[in-house]
């Protein structure tokens, strides 16, 4: 695809853009095209015209996901501050751009007195990415505090879902494919700032004690099987500290897998498949990933 053949846009469009320093992994090849919307006209007018062929990815603060070695074909559109406002709209609700992150929501919420949205502090992520896979952690749930939202699809139109619409599971929703979230409200009950800032900070330490906060990673690699932890069954199987090129498995907490500085997106991949092959083989349980791996192999 040249320029030629693409809309014009008032946004940025960048062609062979890395993407290895957008994601949490470092790793990984380039977009073939990389659009930074000036604002929501400007990505619905690109999508109208954008030839309906040419495939679209949404991407958030890359936090859990592998960008293959060989790129992502096609637009990644990444949402910029035009998208990142967050207001209380009504009693207990925030409007929220689908470019905030979970911190921005959960602080607004603190300051507005909404409790019930703690949990999007340890997120790591924005509205986009969490509305569609159904984000949660320490109880809560993006089903159980989302009213609506609003989507550009593929054909540049814009609609509102009501939460019913997208038939959440355990970290999935029905989400329209090439679907981009651009604003979400999320709804919770009446709490104490300090109350909900003590809540919060809960989690924060809870997560920093547990988690490799300070590494490459991706978030939680596996999802957890029912009746099962996934880090157990990866720890029972012996991958702690297991490596493969420069991937590892958290020492600290085994369903993270780590970028050890210079491993490729292929090395991490094959890890989180080898420790997928010997979960299997000792406890026959079928880890299913959590981490979205997209693009082309090289």
């Amino acid at each position: 695809m040249s320029t030629a053949t693409l809309p014009s846009v008032r946004g940025k469009l960048t062609p062979s853009a890395p993407l290895a320093p957008l994601v949490w992994f470092k790793s990984g090849g380039t977009a073939e095209w990389l659009f930074e919307p000036k604002d929501l006209t400007d990505l619905q007018e690109f999508l109208r015209e954008l030839d309906p062929t040419v495939p679209v990815m949404a991407l958030g603060l890359g936090s859990n996901m592998i960008v293959r070695d060989g790129g992502v074909p096609g637009v990644v559109v990444r949402l910029g501050k035009a998208f990142a406002k967050v207001e209380q709209t009504a009693d207990l609700t925030l409007n929220c751009g689908g470019g905030a992150s979970g911190i921005l929501v959960s602080s607004s919420a603190r300051d507005n007195g909404i409790a019930g949205l703690e949990f999007l502090r340890s997120i790591p992520g924005t509205v986009g990415g969490f509305v569609r896979m159904n984000g949660g952690a320490y109880g809560g749930e993006v089903k159980d505090i989302l009213v609506d939202c609003d989507v550009v699809l593929r054909d540049g139109s814009l609609v509102t879902l009501p939460v019913a619409d997208l038939h959440y599971t355990y970290r999935h929703s029905e989400l329209p494919e090439g679907a981009i979230v651009v604003a979400a409200r999320f709804r919770g009950q009446p709490g104490q700032p300090e109350a909900i800032q003590a809540e919060m900070d809960r989690i924060s330490a809870s997560r920093e004690a547990s988690q490799p906060l300070r590494s490459k990673t991706g978030g939680s690699t596996f999802k957890n099987p029912a009746g099962h932890k996934a880090w157990q069954l990866v720890d029972e199987a012996g991958c702690r500290g297991l490596q493969l090129g420069g991937a590892q498995i958290s020492e600290k907490h085994t369903n993270f897998l780590l970028n050890l500085g210079d491993a490729t997106s292929a090395d991490i991949e094959a890890l989180g498949e080898e420790v997928r092959r010997r979960v299997k083989e000792k406890s026959g349980v079928e880890l299913d990933w959590e981490i979205q791996r997209v693009g082309k192999s090289k």
